[in-house]
């Protein structure tokens, strides 16, 4: 049985509705209108009625009752704590290429967590495989309307598309794309390419299908992302998955390429795209930005590269001066996956007279990679590589290592502490502006 709990209130945005009312931090919204929300979306559905009638619990546990009136769609001001106030859909898949199976034990409980949540997927662009929806979700799906959704789709025949997910349910993929057409739904997808599995004619055959649904005034499957497998030394074994080899990755750049020339035709729109990492590994030149169109799959990876260089140029063009007062020195960690590609804007940061910015670009030794992207880089990989060498005035860390709103690598080491073994300051950046106003302040 599923239970709702209330939702837990951690910011009340100044100016608000909210702060006006004198809703605080710690203060927990139990019903809306005599409906408990399950989630973040009947939050928002739930309040854009024009009068509230809220049972709200404060931080002692006393209950309030309050009405509101407001402007229809107006927002209260309230974050939560989680976007989800009941369970979480988990995963009952058994892919041998996931993530979550390829860690070390004995990290926080939250690393371990497998979701196949929909909601997550409609909020926030996580991926789900739709193998774990019962009949109720997929009825509330069409009533709010829930679209796009994010679908790892993999393979579109029945019998490697359940090999992969290791669940006889995966073989229904192509009649769950026909319920959402029927709908006027969408969604996006991705395919995770393992070498021997659902490459070659399989992956032809998944994207020629996943077109098919590209049509209308509303297509169905607006887009798909085309993903290399990535493989950890932590992986199970005999999981009969081989890593993406350079050949490999030419022969999938080869492939997907003279897809695209098809669907450039017959949509005059490139549809499916390929990951940034493709080019990484088969040490080839990253598409011309203009390749990449509305950058339908940013969060796969998929022109994430070129356009970080495109903003980082823009703001660069606003913030960083032509010299600083003094002598700065700093050394920026990245992944190696992004070392050739980044030596433009480590040019342009030390066109600066008077700052000097040293790359250090890193191979994951915690995960075993040769390839890593950045967001995977851990204390560990830092300790091992940093420990000993002259770091100048401190360590500029680009905040994808750490957990969210905390100063913690994927493998648990702190930053603080880490600050403290390699004797040197670390700056936590998050984005490009506060990259660059780190260097230049």
């Amino acid at each position: 049985m599923t239970t709702i709990r209330p939702a837990r209130i951690t910011k009340v945005l100044p100016d608000s509705i909210a702060a006006e009312i004198g809703f605080e931090v710690g203060d927990a919204i139990v019903s809306i209108n005599g409906t408990p929300p399950r989630d973040l979306i009947d939050y928002r559905f739930l309040c854009a009625d024009e009068i509230l009638e809220l049972e709200v619990l404060d931080a002692t546990g006393k209950t309030h009752h309050i009405e509101i009136e407001k402007d229809y769609d107006e927002d209260l001001g309230l974050e939560f704590e989680t976007a989800l106030f009941d369970n979480l859909i988990q995963c009952n898949n058994r892919c041998p290429f996931c993530f979550i199976d390829q860690q070390p034990p004995g990290k926080r409980s939250s690393l371990y967590l497998k979701d196949d949540d929909y909601r997550l997927s409609f909020l926030y662009g996580s991926y789900l495989t739709l193998t774990n929806l019962t009949e109720r979700e997929w009825q509330r799906i069409e009533a709010m309307r829930l679209s796009p959704l994010y679908v790892s789709v993999h393979a579109t025949e029945p019998e490697v598309r359940i090999r992969l997910l290791k669940n006889p349910r995966a073989g229904q993929i192509l009649q769950q794309l026909k319920w959402f057409q029927q709908r006027r739904l969408q969604i996006h997808a991705q395919v995770v390419v393992c070498p021997g599995i659902n490459d070659g004619n399989d992956l032809e055959r998944t994207l020629r299908d996943l077109a098919s649904f590209h049509t209308g005034e509303v297509p169905t499957v607006a887009s798909v992302a085309v993903v290399p497998v990535g493989l950890t030394k932590f992986r199970p074994p005999a999981d009969e998955l081989t890593p993406v080899t350079r050949e490999k990755a030419q022969q999938v750049i080869k492939q997907v390429r003279s897809l695209q020339q098809q669907f450039r035709q017959n949509f005059d729109y490139t549809f499916a795209w390929l990951a940034d990492e493709w080019f990484l590994i088969a040490q080839e030149e990253l598409p011309c930005e203009s390749e990449y169109e509305d950058y339908p799959q940013i969060d796969n990876g998929v022109g994430s590269i070129r356009l970080f260089i495109k903003q980082f140029m823009q703001v660069a063009d606003e913030l960083l001066p032509p010299k600083i007062p003094g002598q700065k020195r700093f050394t920026w960690v990245v992944g190696n996956a992004v070392e050739q590609a980044f030596q433009p804007i480590l040019e342009r940061l030390n066109s600066v007279e008077g700052l000097q910015v040293n790359m250090q670009a890193l191979k994951s030794d915690y995960w075993g990679q040769n390839i890593s992207v950045t967001g995977l880089l851990t204390g560990h990989d830092l300790l091992l590589n940093l420990q000993g060498q002259d770091l100048g005035d401190g360590i500029l860390l680009p905040t994808v290592m750490l957990k969210h709103g905390e100063l913690v690598f994927l493998d648990d080491i702190n930053v603080n502490d880490l600050a403290r073994q390699l004797d040197t300051n670390i700056y936590p950046v998050s984005g490009i502006k506060e990259l660059i106003e780190t260097c230049v302040k």
